[in-house]
């Protein structure tokens, strides 16, 4: 069955760059791009889609999300409002509501997210463990996320447990052998809180290398809550992201730029938690490959909305609208090294949004608003 897409007003395929078009039309045969030109020269397809002279965008891509847990942490954030600082701390929270919930209960919460999301234009999402935190719970965590995604991420080392508090090297031991071991075939990714208050240097070396000698393909919260060796470590075990990058020296840049990790900006948890924003201005400046995701976890950034964090990027990171939603496309297709989400050219999954607007300049100047009229996903409207 082939579809065609007609009547876009501006069309943004990301290919090459921003690649926009006026005047165009998708085909879409099965779950794949077969097609894309002006409209007078569209193939016939057995059905349309007129979309009215709207803008039409490749999906998101959201590169980093913590979905599956119980409970929410309103609490935590209503203090944060009233002055009290962000520490990590309130991980601890999320871990013993999520054990104690059961099965259910976290696939239809985590559902519940992956389906906010794709209202707003996300057609992929990656979604983290790491609010289990022992063998059980983290394979469990994976097994759900599995259900929803195929870009699943093992996070056992996102904090030390309560009951690991006097041993943080025992977990550390146990997050990269025993867990590891047991995660893995649920698992695409490994992931490290590599920061203050979470895991150090060499802690975190110790899981990559173990991560990486088991298949998996690495990513790094890195320099988050001040500098440190999260970046660099990420650059040299060569990681398909890090992740936050809000305090950043001029070595961590550098290294960035000359590599192929992926510098993953999070703009929702700067604005849940009054923290400066990382200057995503200095990165792209550099040559930094950049991308947005949005962090979506109940403490410290509890949104699934890309058009917002596109937003934020814009007003308060000092990206124009194109690069903020290239970095929340095609930018989030490179932090998952996937070359088939992202854009809009033939071969690639047939993932579009369109907007209630004539150009991709409103997601970032109607901040708020719900653009989204329109989802595909691998070629099926949402």
């Amino acid at each position: 069955m082939t579809l065609l897409i007609t009547n876009i007003g501006e069309l943004t395929t990301n290919d090459p760059e921003l690649g926009v078009l006026t005047g165009a039309a998708v085909v879409v045969d099965g779950d794949r791009v077969a097609w894309v030109g002006p409209l007078g020269a569209a193939p016939a397809a057995d059905e349309r889609l007129d979309a009215g002279g709207a803008a039409v965008i490749p999906g998101f891509v959201d590169s980093h999300a913590h979905l599956v847990f119980a409970g929410d942490r309103a609490g935590e954030f209503a203090a944060r409002m009233n002055g009290e600082p962000y520490t990590g701390g309130g991980i601890r929270t999320t871990v013993a509501a999520t054990r104690a919930a059961d099965d259910a209960t976290l696939l239809a919460a985590a559902r519940r997210l992956v389906t906010e999301a794709r209202r707003q234009g996300t057609t992929t999402i990656e979604i983290k463990s790491g609010y289990g935190l022992t063998v059980a719970e983290e394979v469990r965590s994976l097994r759900i996320a599995g259900q929803l995604t195929s870009e699943t991420t093992f996070l056992g080392a996102h904090v030390v447990p309560a009951e690991y508090a006097g041993d943080p090297d025992g977990y550390v031991r146990l997050v990269s052998g025993p867990m590891l071991a047991a995660a893995a075939p649920h698992a695409k990714w490994v992931d490290v809180f590599c920061d203050r208050g979470a895991f150090d240097g060499d802690q975190t070396r110790a899981i990559l290398t173990a991560g990486a000698a088991a298949g998996l393909g690495l990513r790094v919260h890195a320099n988050q809550l001040g500098p440190g060796p999260g970046v660099r470590l990420a650059v040299e075990l060569g990681a398909a992201s890090a992740d936050h990058c809000t305090h950043l020296t001029d070595a961590d840049v550098a290294a960035l730029a000359g590599s192929d990790t992926v510098a993953t900006l999070l703009p929702g948890a700067e604005f849940s938690t009054r923290s400066p924003y990382p200057d995503a201005r200095r990165l792209l400046d550099a040559g930094v490959t950049v991308a947005l995701a949005t962090d979506c976890n109940p403490g410290s950034s509890y949104t699934s909305s890309m058009p917002f964090c596109l937003a934020l990027a814009v007003r308060e990171m000092r990206m124009t609208p194109a690069e903020a939603l290239w970095a929340a496309t095609a930018g989030g297709a490179r932090a998952l090294r996937r070359d088939d989400v992202g854009v809009l050219r033939p071969g690639a999954r047939a993932d579009l949004a369109v907007l209630d607007a004539p150009s991709y300049l409103h997601l970032a100047y109607r901040p708020g608003v719900p653009l989204i009229t329109t989802v595909l996903h691998s070629g099926v409207p949402q």
